[in-house]
């Protein structure tokens, strides 16, 4: 009798788990998709940047003095 209790026990524990490690596995999964959307914007603005800044030094400074000075 005490064995069939500790085997049922053992039994709820296990499905417990198993329901566990899916639910995490779902979660690590989303949190992949989020880092790759995440990795996929950061790359698209550091090349956006990129462009900005290479534009910006075609233009003549800000701080310059116009030609008549």
């Amino acid at each position: 009798m005490m064995i069939e209790e500790r085997l049922d026990n053992i039994e709820i524990k296990l499905a417990f788990q198993e329901d566990l490690i899916e639910e995490l596995n779902k979660v690590i999964y989303l949190q992949q998709q989020k880092i790759n959307q995440l990795q996929a914007i950061c790359s698209s603005l550091a090349n956006h940047l990129q462009s900005l800044a290479e534009a910006g030094n075609e233009r003549p400074a800000g701080n310059e003095k116009p030609p008549h000075y």
